[in-house]
Formats: structure tokens, sequence, C-alpha cells
């Protein structure tokens, strides 16, 4: 395994840092950050960047995986707000799976940087086991009726279309009588109703269905496989670099302000039990990365990364939490303030990450479900 960037690529990871340099303002705050984010995106996608990997063919780069990688990374580091679920997991999901006809109509949009999709997966019943869901679609001549409820909805309240989980067949084992649905948000007799998070933050939603008519063609692949197709998207998600990169810019701060701040008039970073916990952390950051270059390394050799995707997520979640951790306790009392206070140390960000931190191991499958994977379809390990 070689996961050293070549000279092509990190060429390519610097001309992106350089865009990034020039192109990143303050962060915004509000209705303004969304319409900031948008329109960065759209940047992205006139740089043809947002879907750097995807064939030629469907309007892509035709990029390698580990130059996909170093934009990734380049990209996480500086915290830019680039995360678009239609690229990184609806598009190509659809490209996997989708008809021509639904390829020839919603990948364009997603590569313009117009389409926002957000994911109705879980529901109010259904998180870890996902499997468990009630959501109901009922074939009704050339068309679904639709009759449930998502929850955790992702920018639900702004997005385009929603990829979608219900199940079609009552009586099958539950991982096999689930379809997934392409559904455009604007559907009458969807609601979205707002979820406010413990920062204050209206990103979650409940989406609500009700006698929700679709026609056959917003279904994604075989009817009653839609379990198998959704692990795919989760496979596309759990797999990125950003989470243990993103974190990495936030380690640099805390170990900037430790050599920087003074303690009993000496920098803590040289009190023992910070320098070590410090040293602690970069290495772990370091491990960190590496596990997701594997995840790339192996896409770039043809292999299907799996068990893998979900070590690098979970190991990078944790790591977060336990930075946050970390730096409330190095900072001391004033990790503890958030953002916007005149005293807060490095802006509020300890006391943002320390709160944000408890759901990473949670969102997009929970360490648990991790660990499950990796003792099945890693270790071989039995069930039960």
């Amino acid at each position: 395994m070689d996961f050293a960037y070549s000279p092509e690529e990190e060429a390519f990871r610097q001309e992106v840092r350089a865009f990034l340099k020039q192109e990143l303002r303050e962060p915004a705050e509000g209705e303004d950050a969304w319409e900031v984010r948008r329109a960065f995106i759209k940047k992205l996608a006139a740089k043809g960047w947002l879907t750097l990997a995807w064939p030629k063919e469907w309007g892509g780069q035709g990029a390698s995986h580990m130059m996909q990688l170093a934009y990734n990374e380049a990209v996480a580091y500086q915290e830019a707000p680039a995360n678009d679920i239609g690229s990184d997991r609806v598009g190509p999901t659809i490209m996997l799976y989708g008809t021509e006809e639904q390829k020839r109509r919603y990948l364009p949009p997603i590569i313009a940087g117009e389409a926002v999709w957000c994911q109705g997966f879980s529901e109010p019943g259904a998180g870890s086991d996902l499997a468990s869901l009630e959501m109901r679609a009922v074939e009704d001549g050339d068309e679904f009726v639709i009759n449930g409820s998502k929850i955790w909805t992702s920018f639900a309240h702004k997005a385009d279309a929603i990829i979608l989980l219900a199940r079609t067949d009552p009586d099958a084992p539950k991982h096999r009588g689930i379809s997934y649905f392409l559904v455009d948000m604007d559907t009458p007799g969807i609601t979205v109703r707002p979820l406010v998070d413990m920062l204050g933050r209206h990103q979650f939603n409940e989406v609500f269905f009700e006698d929700v008519r679709v026609s056959r063609d917003t279904l994604l692949g075989e009817m009653n496989r839609g379990w198998y197709i959704a692990t795919t998207t989760l496979d596309f998600e759990r797999s990125g670099i950003q989470r243990v990169i993103g974190s990495m810019r936030t380690y640099d701060m805390l170990a900037d302000y430790a050599r920087q701040t003074k303690r009993n008039g000496s920098p803590l970073a040289e009190h023992p039990l910070v320098r070590h916990k410090l040293a602690d952390l970069k290495i772990e950051f370091e491990v960190g990365r590496l596990l997701s270059y594997r995840v790339a390394w192996m896409q770039s050799q043809g292999l299907v990364p799996n068990y893998e995707a979900s070590v690098s997520k979970m190991y990078g979640s944790e790591l977060a939490q336990r930075l946050a951790n970390a730096g409330v306790r190095i900072i001391g009392l004033g990790g503890q303030l958030a953002p916007g206070s005149p005293w807060a140390p490095l802006a509020g960000r300890f006391e943002t990450l320390y709160i944000a931190a408890s759901a990473l191991t949670v969102a997009a499958g929970t360490s648990e479900i991790q660990r499950n994977i990796i003792a099945s379809r890693g270790l071989g390990l039995p069930r039960g």
C-alpha cells in the first residue's frame, strides 16, 4: 500500500488550497450561512470539483480516488462549506442503480450545484435498527402512496428532493421488503417540521408524508431491494476523510493555544499532562488520516471498502469527542464559554465542539452499529 500523493496529486492539492485561500470568507450566520454555502458549492461546480471523481460520461472529471482524497483533505482542513449529499452520495447511488432516464433527470442539476437533496432514512422508531422502519409505500396502479414520517432529516426545509426508504412488502423479512425512492419535496402531502438542536441551530427536521402519491419512475432499483441500495449510500457517507481532517484543524488551534498561553509563568504546552495529551491526540489524528487513506486506496485498486469505511467513520467520530473533551480540560473554565463571548478562548470553538460532538457517534450510524459491522463483516465473528 502506497498512501503518498503523486506529484500530480500534490500539485492539485496545492491548487485547491490556493483557491480556498482566495474564496473563503468569514463564517456567516443564520439564513446568510445557507446562501454562502450554496454560492460556494456553485463555485466548486463551476471548477468541476463538486463531481471530481464522477465518470466523464456523466459530467464528472473522471479523477482518481486519490485525487478526490487530496481534494477532500484540503477542503475539510479549511472547513469550507462544501458538503453536498447530492454529489457525494445521491449521485453515485443513482449512477449505480438508476435507469438511464433517472440519470438524465437527476444528475445534471447535481453536477451544476443547483439541486439540494436530503436523506429520508431514520424514523422515530427506526434509527440504529434502520431495517425496522415502518413508513409504507403501497402500490396503486402506476403510483405508490406513501404514509409515515422521517426524523433527523438534515436541511429538509431547504431541499428540492429526498432519497427515501419505505416498506413495500410488510410480510417479507424486514431487510427484504424495503424500497428506495427519489421524491420531489414539493409533492403534495409532504410537511416539514423543524427540530432545533442544543446549539440553537435549525438543521434537522421531521418530515411527514400523508397520502403522498409518487409515480413508479421514482423507484430506484428493484422493488423490495432498497435496503441493499441504502447500504451503498451509507458506505459513501461513512467513507470520507472529512471527519478526521475537519477536527485536525481544531487540534492544531488547540496546540497553538497551549504553546502561546501561560499558566503560572510557563506555557501550557510545557505542562507534562498537557504535553502528553497533545502528543497522544496528534498520534491519533495521524492514525485516523491513514484509515481514511486506506479506504481511498482500496477504491483506487477497484476494491469495495465496507467494514473499512465503518472503521474510519467510528474512529473519526470518537476521536472528535476525545478532542472536545481534551480541549475543554486544557483550556479550563474558559472552554465553556460560547461563541460571541469576548472572553471565550479560540472564539468559543471548544464549547461548540463539545456540545456538537455528542451527536457524532450517532449520526450516519452509531458506534455500536459500526462495531457490529466490523465484527461480522471484517472479523467474521458470529451474530448473537
